[in-house]
Parts: C-alpha cells; structure tokens; sequence
C-alpha cells in the first residue's frame, strides 16, 4: 500500500502546476458554493469520467474547501505516478488482501476533522454520458469503521465545450444529510439523484 508522503517544495510546486494547467487547459471551471464544516472531515463522493476529476478536485479544494487533501487511487496508478503520493495520495489494490487496509486507513482520516478524503466509489473510469453511477462495495466498510462524524459531499463534474476551443468544467457540489445507520445502496440512490440534477441543470446551460 502506498500512502501519503511529506515534502512541502514537491506539494508546493505540484499543487502551483496543477493551477496552472486547468487555467491553461479550460476556457473556465465552475462551482456552486456548499457550507464546509469545519468541525468535520469531508467524505467527497465524485464521478470519474476523465484524467482530470482527481485534479480539478485537488484544485476544488485549494482554493474552496481548504481541507487537507487525499485521495484513494489503485495502485497501479500510485506507483507509475511517483509524486501523487505527495499530493495525499493512497493506494488500493483491488481483488488483494490488502484493500482492507486502504480502506481502515481512509476511515482512519475521517477521523481527523482537517481531513478530506476523496473517493470515486465507480471504481474506475467511466464515461461523462453514463445513465448511472455504480458504487463498489468497499465504500460501506469505509464509512461503518468511522465515527460517523464527518460531512458527506458530492461533485459531479461534467464538461463542455459550447463556442470554446478548450472545454469548460462545471462541478456541482452537494452535501447530504446521512441517517445514523445507511446502507450502500442509500448512499448510491442519493449520490445518483444529484447526478441526474446535475446533468438536468447542465442541459440547460445557454451560453
């Protein structure tokens, strides 16, 4: 398992690069504004359509949310992009007997009310026109080792391009309310209702 590394000149330069790439590469990034709980860590739920949602939510979070970031990546990904490890990533190897420790230690952050811990509960890349978000199993164990005390929120990024050369991103932010006991399958049902909203307001976007 890989997991998050110190270095505060590889932060500092990754995290002014990646800046600068999203101001380079889109003609804009958008977002609505939630209330942060700054007594809670953040649980971020989020679709995965592209190279760029684990960025842009980097992003999100340096100059809206202000929590200390991390995400869960395969290992794969981990190991083949060395300075992730120092932008709060860590790793989880699928179908092993080490997920379970990727997944302890995600519920171990949320803990840690300055945490933000994001996941993308697909699991792996999918399409922006998919009807639906699937949820994999791991997040349950995830969120019953937790207090529970933390703050759930949910992005789904979609992209456009309407008159622009470079595509436009609008992240649509929620936070939901969790019942003291949930299940999966309430969480993915209330993830998706967001997720058709999303795509509901982005259709009627007239630029």
């Amino acid at each position: 398992m890989v997991t998050p590394k110190e270095n505060r000149l590889i932060h500092r330069f990754f995290s002014w690069y990646i800046q600068y790439i999203i101001k380079t590469d889109f003609s804009s990034v958008s977002f609505n504004k939630i209330d942060v709980d700054n007594y809670k860590a953040i649980l971020l739920l989020a679709n995965h359509c592209s190279w760029w949602d684990g960025f842009l939510l980097f992003y999100l979070n340096k100059i809206y949310l202000k929590k200390k970031f991390h995400v869960m990546i395969i290992e794969e990904t981990a190991k083949k992009v060395w300075f992730m490890k120092y932008l709060g990533a860590f790793s989880v190897q699928k179908q092993s007997r080490s997920v379970v420790n990727s997944l302890q230690y995600a519920a171990k952050l949320l803990e840690n009310p300055n945490n933000l811990v994001l996941i993308f509960p697909q699991g792996q890349l999918y399409s922006n026109h998919v009807s639906s978000i699937d949820f994999e199993k791991g997040l349950l164990h995830i969120v019953q080792n937790t207090s529970k005390k933390f703050q759930y929120l949910f992005a789904v990024s979609l992209f456009d391009y309407f008159q622009n050369r470079k595509p436009t991103v609008s992240i649509y932010l929620k936070e939901w309310q969790a019942q003291e006991y949930t299940s999966l399958q309430v969480i993915k049902n209330e993830f998706n209702k967001h997720y058709d909203d999303a795509k509901g307001q982005q259709s009627k976007m007239v630029v």
